[in-house]
């Protein structure tokens, strides 16, 4: 990059499966209990409106839980360029 840092990309920049690591680190377990807590009281103000089975995460809950995790982090996030955008929601390309 311009400024001399690096970005190393893993996977095509898909999601790589986190066995690679050795067990569950705090950085990753604070956004799993994040996110179990946040459905949990979804799931208690929606009780009456939720069909019974699997719950999708609403994007809002699973959106806050990275937001705030990169804000710890100091992390500032940049817009998603046109040819990420339809990276990400195409059919035949992405994950």
């Amino acid at each position: 990059m311009p400024n001399g840092k690096k970005v190393y990309l893993l996977a095509k920049g898909r999601l790589a499966n986190l066995v690679l690591s050795e067990g569950h680190p705090a950085e990753v377990m604070d956004m799993s209990f994040g996110l179990q807590s946040l459905m949990s009281e979804y799931i208690v103000k929606n009780k009456d409106k939720l069909k019974s089975g699997m719950i999708d995460v609403p994007v809002e809950i699973d959106d806050m839980v990275g937001f705030l995790k990169l804000q710890s982090m100091g992390v500032e996030i940049d817009k998603l360029t046109e040819e990420q955008y339809n990276y990400i929601h195409g059919f035949l390309e992405g994950t």
